[in-house]
């Protein structure tokens, strides 16, 4: 699929989804808003709805910014398991902080960061110390027995009313955390209960981007979002209670549908009665009004839900996830209609194994057209294909040396004689640096590495899994890669 193919209308809906929200803050005076998915670096979003912006959440809070102030929550149990945020590699805890250093870079006010689900965990403890050594304002949570759903318990003083009172000053309080299952909807209660304690109308809404409520229930972009939640068992459904209460199909998920009979009771017990009927009544969501193209729309999420597909694959290969993860995987593949081999890159890369008997790769660049790389002695094979496609971007001649021999050999013994490396081969980090390295001296090298920025959105396919560097790499470069299944070690051509 071309770069430039937009089937998403960022403009639209950065308009309507910031009116939707003033909507709300009118209807209550104070709003706790509870921030689905990641405030910003929204990739998942960008891949998905071609011409979403991985800020446009943040683009969009900018229109708020001088009512709105931002609570991070991050869960004491993910700072004691050390839990990482994958997609850009660092653990929940230093992603607070950088949220809030991002956040107030754009001119936000950041209140504090509030450890919820704490029972006492000595990392949270010593991730509160670093705060306080920050000067960051911190608060605690704790976990009450029976939650969600003893409710006199929860509505009394040693359930939110045993929770510190986070200190807020603005009409809009967006709640935000590094990852799934850090408390967000937990604190907003908690604080709608302090609020209401304290005389001050206040209530909540959920700020989603998947599912998508208004598109149907296997719509591609909603499989998508099932896909790259697989780890928490998240399942797309037809909302009951909308159904019930208005006769409108909408789309949303099981873990909502399922508290929202336990939410109701809450919101009755803390505000009189509930201000929903339904968990889709919950929500401010206006993407599905902003899809300009369906089409290409459902091809981009096909494609996510392909990369998806191949990333649960591995985990579950190298142990690092159920196989039952995968079984769901390929149950969406199905209901979307597709194979694994219905990614070109696969084919691409296969095909060129198969030519030379060593694991392979393939990048397809945005103007659609296919780079392959192959295994030799100096390059592994995600370092041949990106040199190649550098070179293709370059207008160079794929027999042109950009790199000599000379300046790959030292590099060879540093890792082989120094640094107990076993694999002479230069991963694609190190050919990054020889490539520089040459670049002073060879104008043909400085034009290959000129073209790094076109390789942002091109798709990639190893043969074999790639090593956390190389991954790491293309990540940087904003290039999408999966990997076959396969450890190198294991393969047998």
């Amino acid at each position: 699929m071309l770069k430039d193919k937009i089937g998403f209308d960022s403009e639209k809906y950065l308009t309507l989804q910031s009116q939707h929200i003033k909507e709300r803050i009118s209807q209550f005076g104070k709003l706790y808003l509870e921030f689905g998915g990641k405030l910003f670096d929204d990739f998942h979003a960008s891949r998905v709805l071609p011409g979403f912006s991985p800020d446009n959440k943040l683009r969009m809070l900018e229109q708020l910014r001088d009512q709105a102030e931002i609570v991070i929550a991050v869960s004491a149990e993910a700072i004691e398991e050390n839990k990482i945020r994958n997609d850009i590699g660092i653990n929940y805890a230093a992603e607070a902080v950088r949220i809030k250093q991002e956040m107030e870079k754009h001119g936000f006010y950041v209140g504090s960061i509030v450890i919820t689900k704490y029972t006492g965990q000595p990392a949270a403890e010593r991730f509160r110390q670093h705060l306080d050594d920050l000067g960051i304002r911190s608060y605690l949570h704790y976990v009450i027995d029976g939650y969600p759903n003893n409710i006199p318990l929860i509505i009394s003083e040693n359930g939110y009313g045993k929770n510190d009172y986070i200190e807020t000053s603005r009409e809009l309080i967006v709640v935000t955390a590094p990852g799934p299952g850090s408390g967000k909807m937990a604190t907003c209660l908690s604080q709608l209960y302090h609020e209401h304690q304290r005389g001050v109308k206040a209530g909540y809404a959920k700020f989603e981007t998947f599912p998508v409520w208004n598109l149907p229930l296997k719509h591609p972009v909603n499989l998508a979002y099932e896909s790259a939640t697989a780890d928490l068992d998240d399942v797309n459904m037809i909302d009951p209670f909308h159904l019930d209460a208005y006769g409108e199909t909408t789309v949303n998920y099981n873990r909502d549908v399922e508290v929202f009979p336990v939410l109701s009771s809450i919101f009755e017990a803390i505000m009189g009665e509930s201000p929903y009927k339904s968990p889709t009544d919950m929500g401010v969501n206006m993407v599905g009004f902003a899809i300009c193209d369906d089409e290409i729309c459902r091809d981009a999420a096909k494609q996510e839900i392909l990369r998806r597909y191949y990333r649960t694959a591995c985990d579950v290969k190298k142990g690092n996830a159920p196989k039952e993860e995968l079984y769901k995987q390929e149950l969406l593949l199905k209901q979307a209609d597709l194979t694994p081999s219905d990614r070109p890159v696969v084919q691409a890369a296969l095909r060129r194994q198969e030519e030379t008997g060593l694991p392979a790769m393939a990048i397809e660049l945005t103007d659609g057209t296919i780079i392959t790389g192959r295994t030799s002695d100096p390059l592994g094979a995600a370092s041949a294909c990106l040199m190649n496609a550098l070179k293709y971007l370059a207008g160079l001649a794929d027999e042109w040396k950009l790199v000599s021999p000379e300046t790959i050999a030292p590099i060879q013994e540093l890792k082989t004689s120094y640094l107990g490396s076993t694999n002479p081969r230069l991963h694609t980090d190190e050919t990054l640096i020889a490539l520089s390295g040459s670049a002073s001296q060879n104008p043909l090298a400085r034009m290959a590495l000129q073209q790094l920025p076109k390789l942002n959105g091109a798709e990639a396919h190893s043969t074999v899994i790639l090593s956390h560097v190389d991954e790491s790499v293309f990540r940087r470069l904003g290039v999408h890669l999966t990997c076959s299944p396969v450890i190198k070690k294991e393969l047998r051509l």
